[in-house]
């Protein structure tokens, strides 16, 4: 009896790896050149195949030489290559789910193709029909019509080879680079001018129409292409490109592919090879889809006629409460052996961004905290476990979490960062240094315990996997002494989950149903949500009164959100005017409200609109001094003249130019009509 000697641990895992390679290069071809109505099933093989092979390389970091069961010879050094292989998988398919993602998107969703449509663009549309209907009925100059005929013909859905008049390089990821005379197949031709091409090697990828001309036999078109060349400025015709506003994966393409800065600082050994651009840091820079204040205001059911989380209860006379699917707090309390940067580049600031993520998309706001450290000690970052008195709220660790998204991949998504300054040219910059995900809910649907969690970080973006912090340290030996050192020098995030008392959770369900902030100004938050329930529930003339309110509470404190100095300013101010209440007054809900906007006008308002305050300024603490000395300033004068009018109609100081937007709350420009974390 002949038997087959058991492959070992080892090797199976070699074995699945070469049949998910085989499955992603035939992934690769079939998305070269999509059949319509597939690119969403190939986006669902892809995140599929994508989930296989990071379930592969868990197998494999936890295989041990002593569990094979005979010698294997260079065990490491072939444990070490299947581990870049499984990476280099991992990353061909994080491209492809981007590109895939991208074009599924833009077919399926009609809602988010409108929002990704340049106004400019859809006028110049406009504009581009009407000539082609004025051109039908007079006619025009004969090299013109030549031009416009050309122009038809280009957009004309049955026309599907066009020749490049000029080289193009790709700009972001799914760009497809091309050169002067190439003919190019077109797949789909987009509204705003970006079309879906193929070259003669398969390559897909986006390319700019002002790029193409139909190709002609005797070469005519090359002689244009040369006279346009001639003039050129930034594409074939002289015609800006328009910059694609495809929200949250324009900010992840950008993070991932372009590692120019991140690369030359590890060359130099500024950072280790795992720091990224901070991912987070790039949403927030994009608008105010992920910020705070945006979250904060109400949201519209679908049909746009009702808020679906601000409701009013008359029996009660306030709104009601929104008990929601996640609900917690969770605690911040040290980030461990965080690598050091070099000395080439000042570090500014050391903060985590967290926010609630299903492995695909952000779906809450990106809340920020920083992080104190000794110099003697800087690889420990530590948070203030309960921010009160005059510490500031952005050091808060204690951070609440809501959301409703029905999502069995939500989680807590935790980004360690750095904000720098190069020494040497004086370049400003937000690295990550590591991140961590905190899934909440088991594979059976239950919550995680309420528990501390030792996080360990990883490398790279939250998009890719298998990418160390710092694999120089793994590198460093193969003992297993040192291994076991190593383990335990890996940078870790500790973080405490807690759950919430009875009365907390009261308190935190008259929040909105999706947001994440700090424990210390939650108060504030509820006399703002309280208030506008007043304003657009009680106080309207109708339901179906669109009229401006006249609030500049409504109107301006969202903006405190996004200036936590100021945030600190309304929270110290009200704190001493609720040392001199009374026991009957602290009870009296309707007169606690009316006394927060005395406070507010008193308080912020007023600085909101002043010219001595500075712009508020990230992690520059020459501009965070002096905000905050001439907030002190300020507060103590209005205590001094019981009330800010003195400052107001002083001469000595001046305010910006008045605009109606400073005291008008227009609640249907605010509202949130289609919800991200939905």
């Amino acid at each position: 009896m002949s038997g087959r000697r058991a492959r070992g641990p080892l090797q199976r895992v070699q074995r699945r790896s070469r049949e998910l390679q085989a499955q992603v290069e035939a992934l690769q071809a079939e998305s070269a050149a999509p059949a319509r109505g597939q690119r969403e099933a190939l986006w669902q093989r892809c995140v599929q195949l994508k989930k296989l092979v990071e379930e592969n390389t868990n197998v494999l970091h936890d295989l041990k030489k002593a569990d094979e069961p005979a010698p294997v010879g260079n065990y490491n050094q072939r444990k070490e290559e299947e581990e870049k292989l499984l990476l280099k998988l991992s990353q061909q398919l994080q491209k492809l789910v981007l590109v895939l993602n991208q074009d599924n998107v833009t077919t399926s969703c009609v809602t988010e193709e409108e929002h990704w449509k340049d106004p400019q663009t859809e006028d110049e549309n406009e504009k581009a029909d009407e000539s082609k209907d004025e051109e039908s009925s007079e006619e025009e100059d004969s090299e013109e019509t030549v031009d416009d005929d050309e122009g038809k013909l280009l957009d004309d859905p049955d026309v599907k080879e066009c020749v490049a008049i000029g080289n193009f390089n790709a700009q972001q990821e799914g760009d497809l680079t091309f050169t002067k005379g190439e003919i190019l197949l077109i797949h789909d031709k987009k509204a705003d001018g970006w079309w879906v091409a193929e070259n003669s090697k398969g390559e897909r990828g986006l390319i700019p129409r002002t790029y193409l001309a139909i190709p002609d036999e005797d070469d005519e078109s090359e002689e244009q292409s040369e006279e346009h060349i001639e003039v050129v400025d930034e594409t074939a015709d002289g015609t800006e490109i328009k910059k694609r506003t495809d929200s949250h994966w324009s900010a992840v393409r950008r993070v991932i592919t372009e590692n120019d800065t991140v690369e030359v600082l590890a060359t130099i050994g500024a950072v280790p090879a795992g720091f990224r651009l901070s991912a987070l840091f790039q949403l927030l820079e994009e608008g105010n889809q992920f910020r705070a204040s945006y979250f904060l205001q109400p949201e519209l059911t679908p049909s746009q006629l009702a808020f679906k989380d601000l409701v009013w209860n008359s029996e009660k006379n306030t709104i009601y409460p929104r008990p929601t699917r996640i609900s917690l707090i969770v605690t911040l309390c040290s980030c461990k052996t965080i690598p050091l940067p070099g000395t080439s580049i000042q570090v500014l600031s050391r903060h985590v961004r967290l926010c609630l993520f299903d492995g695909n998309r952000v779906l809450s706001n990106i809340h920020t905290v920083r992080a104190t450290w000794l110099p003697k000690n800087a690889q420990t970052w530590t948070f203030s476990p309960k921010v009160t008195g005059i510490l500031p709220s952005l050091l808060d660790g204690d951070c609440f979490v809501r959301s409703n998204s029905l999502s069995s991949d939500i989680g807590v998504l935790f980004e360690l960062g750095i904000t720098y300054i190069r020494n040497a040219t004086g370049e400003r910059g937000e690295l990550s240094c590591g991140w961590a995900f905190l899934k909440l809910f088991t594979s059976n649907g239950m919550p995680v315990p309420s528990k501390m969690y030792e996080l360990p970080l990883s490398g790279g973006t939250p998009y890719e996997r298998g990418v160390e912090v710092d694999p120089s340290m793994s590198r460093r030996g193969g003992g297993v002494f040192h291994q076991l050192l190593t383990v335990k020098k890996q940078p870790v995030l500790v973080v405490k989950l807690r759950s919430l008392s009875a009365e907390s959770e009261d308190i935190l369900n008259l929040l909105p149903e999706t947001l994440i902030g700090s424990m210390c100004y939650i108060h504030l938050l509820i006399f703002y949500r309280q208030i506008l329930g007043d304003a657009l529930l009680k106080d309207r003339i109708s339901t179906q009164s669109t009229d401006l309110i006249c609030s500049p509470v409504l109107a301006t404190f969202p903006q405190l959100m996004d200036q936590p100095d100021l945030m600190d300013a309304l929270r110290s101010a009200w704190a001493d005017r609720e040392r001199t209440l009374k026991r009957s007054e602290k009870r009296d809900r309707e007169f606690l409200k009316s006394l927060f906007v005395l406070v507010y006008h008193d308080s912020v308002f007023p600085l909101l609109h002043s010219t001595f305050l500075p712009d508020y300024k990230w992690a520059e603490e020459e501009s965070e001094a002096s905000r905050w000395k001439a907030i002190a300033n300020f507060l103590k004068r209005s205590r001094e003249n019981d009330g800010a009018l003195e400052y107001l109609l002083s001469s000595e100081n001046t305010h910006k130019a008045f605009d109606i937007s400073e005291l008008a709350y227009d609640f249907l420009g605010e509202v949130r009509k289609n919800n991200p974390g939905a």
